[in-house]
């Protein structure tokens, strides 16, 4: 007889930034007995907590938080890495009968943890070693024109500064002969190792942006700068992948002189803005997911211990 194949009921709660899914997410998550697997791939830097908005002290000893705080801004951590972690969490949290309910907005994260990723070939040290050596003495931009050439697709989705990824895609088509772009559409995202319910949030996209221009007007307040100054202090480059996100870069420019106060708080809004937009056309794209408002609490209860009646 073939064994039983378990799969366990998470409820991925996702959607653009500043739409309060923390604060729904806990709400639930403390109806059905859950706890919460942070989805957000700037939330698992450690030093990083005001511009990632991430989950207060307060929000994190109300439900029980995962995958928040576990690598330093110079550690690589990519969605193969956090599927790998998350997908062990959640069986942890299955055998103790606890909900997972994964929450976040980097919609890779969630498809990797939820569908699999593809199984490229392992790193080779010998490719992987010149390719840094490479890009010490030629510099990262000469690793990314190279990378634009084999495979644009992918050159769009990485950060020209991220050597981290530029260097693994690199690799992947030395050792494969094949596009690493091409190996994530051969797989398909095929496999299934949950029962999933996904709920989106949304709500119009004037008030989304009114909510992240307030949402950073917050961020100033409660010290964004200094937290960049601190992780500055600290030796951590600004060239790191974690550094040139969103928020963190503008403070640098501003803090290192190459942009005034109202340029760094102006473009931080708007790209955040762009960022919630490219949020929203990567989770409109996936036709499993329920949407709700935030303001519908109720229904999406309903929703949920609809879902997990049914087994």
């Amino acid at each position: 007889m073939r064994p039983t194949i378990v799969q366990p009921n998470v409820i991925v709660i996702c959607g653009p930034t500043a739409l309060g899914k923390t604060s729904i997410a806990i709400n639930l998550a403390k109806t059905f007995n859950g706890e919460i697997i942070g989805a957000d791939s700037m939330q698992i830097y450690r030093h990083m907590n005001i511009g990632t908005a991430k989950p207060t002290p307060d929000e994190q000893s109300r439900v029980p938080h995962h995958m928040i705080d576990i690598v330093d801004p110079d550690e690589p951590f990519d969605a193969r890495q956090f599927a790998i972690i998350a997908h062990e969490k959640i069986m942890n949290l299955h055998a103790r009968s606890i909900t997972p309910f994964v929450v976040g907005g980097t919609g890779l994260y969630i498809k990797a943890l939820v569908h699999g990723l593809f199984e490229a070939k392992p790193a080779d040290s010998d490719v992987r070693m010149r390719l840094k050596q490479e890009a010490e003495i030629h510099g990262t931009g000469f690793l990314y024109k190279r990378l634009s050439k084999q495979d644009s697709e992918t050159a769009k989705r990485i950060h020209p500064n991220d050597t981290y990824r530029i260097i693994r895609a690199l690799e992947v088509y030395e050792l494969t002969g094949k596009m690493i772009s091409g190996l994530h559409r051969e797989h398909r995202f095929t496999d299934k190792p949950f029962r999933v319910l996904k709920i989106g949030l949304h709500m119009d996209r004037e008030i989304i942006y009114d909510r992240i221009n307030r949402r950073v007007d917050v961020m100033i307040d409660a010290g964004l700068v200094n937290e960049v100054k601190g992780l500055l202090g600290m030796g951590y480059s600004a060239d790191l992948k974690s550094m040139q996100s969103i928020g963190y870069r503008h403070m640098v420019d501003f803090i290192e002189g190459r942009s005034s106060w109202e340029e760094a708080l102006r473009t931080l809004k708007r790209d955040t803005r762009r960022y919630a937009k490219r949020q929203l056309t990567w989770f409109k794209a996936d036709s499993a997911i329920v949407w709700k408002e935030p303001g519908q609490l109720k229904e999406i209860r309903r929703t949920i211990k609809k879902f997990l009646q049914v087994h």
